[in-house]
């Protein structure tokens, strides 16, 4: 039996953009605009006369603001909430405060050139409303927009690791739904947790103020990676926004690269770049934790690192937002135990052991 359309209000004070985003999602089969709204005001009228599946929300409107809407829904009738805004891109303090008020994405559109950013974006906007519509709607199928590069466009295949160091360090991908759950697993470590190193799917600008955030949540420091930055006992480095990130080792010591190149996976930075130089440069010395998500990232990736010897955990089904990318790890006989949310912290730093 075929899936219903997922149904669509797009709520956006510019006519432009609710254009645009209309004829976007309308051209996937999977998709249906029920509607459009140039404020919160009408949104509400419309989802009066039809509940939509998943809202794409802006920030900045007259009336009332984009959080304030967020926020009234989430305490009145949940719906799945995309954010579309300028604003999530300046800083991210915005994007920041609609996902800790219950946003499922965040996609940050320029002020200038929107309308040709959209169109650019095409794939990414339509998988974002899939991943919001599976994060209530558990049976829905994906549907693959456009062919995906693996990570063999950032780093070529390798059968094993040379190791030279017994130190551990803990590598974690995580997407739709990972802004929290990271929250989560990070402000329970001890100070003295192994070296991490997460790939966290986001817009560009916004990690600097999401590791800020988490820096002053967590025992250990968090910060945005940089090139050439030390994995060390007692810190996270997040991938930034829009690069791929690498784990390398010189001697005894771990380091991030930071790098430029094509969409793996459809992500910038990709969690399979990560995973695979993981399971090259620490091997059995590296623990991987793939986390709740839309798609497949981080899929192959996790493969090949318990090949390599590394210890690997999923997140179950119950605590994510969308299974996508631990069901794909799982599929793949890429995982050596699935665990809810609570319980990661404790079993990756014991395997870390």
């Amino acid at each position: 039996m075929k899936a219903p359309r997922i149904r669509v209000l797009i709520v956006d004070d510019s006519a432009v953009v609710r254009q645009t985003l209309s004829e976007i999602l309308s051209a996937d089969p999977a998709i249906e605009v029920i509607g459009t709204a140039t404020d919160p005001f009408v949104a509400a009228e419309r989802i009066g006369e039809q509940v939509p599946d998943v809202i794409t929300l802006d920030i900045e409107m007259p009336r009332m603001d984009g959080l304030t809407f967020l926020r009234k829904i989430m305490s009145q009738h949940p719906i799945p909430v995309i954010i579309c805004s300028s604003l999530a891109g300046e800083g991210g303090h915005s994007a920041l405060e609609a996902l800790e008020c219950g946003a499922v994405e965040i996609i940050a559109k320029p002020k200038v050139g929107t309308k040709k950013f959209l169109e650019e974006s095409s794939a990414i906007l339509c998988d974002a409303i899939k991943a919001a519509a599976v994060s209530r709607l558990r049976s829905l199928t994906s549907t693959t927009i456009q062919p995906k590069l693996t990570a063999d466009a950032i780093l070529s295949r390798a059968t094993s690791a040379m190791l030279e160091t017994t130190e551990k360090v803990i590598v974690i991908g995580a997407s739709t739904g990972g802004t929290e759950a990271l929250r989560s697993l990070l402000e329970v470590l001890p100070p003295d947790a192994p070296g991490i190193v997460i790939v966290q799917h986001m817009p560009e600008s916004f990690t600097r103020t999401f590791a800020n955030r988490l820096d002053g949540l967590c025992q250990i420091s968090v910060k945005e990676a940089e090139a050439n930055d030390t994995v060390i006992r007692g810190r996270a480095l997040i991938a930034p926004g829009n690069h791929h990130m690498l784990l390398k080792r010189s001697g005894a010591r771990y380091y991030v690269e930071i790098k430029d190149g094509p969409l793996v996976c459809r992500h910038r930075p990709s969690v399979d770049v990560l995973f695979r130089s993981a399971a090259r440069y620490a091997g059995s010395n590296a623990v991987a934790v793939i986390m709740t998500g839309m798609g497949d990232d981080g899929a192959r990736g996790m493969l090949e690192m318990k090949e390599a010897g590394a210890a690997t955990i999923a997140q179950d089904e119950a605590t994510s937002v969308v299974f996508g990318m631990p069901n794909e790890a799982i599929k793949r006989k890429a995982v050596d135990i699935v665990l809810p949310l609570q319980a990661i912290a404790a079993n990756m730093l014991a395997r870390a052991r």
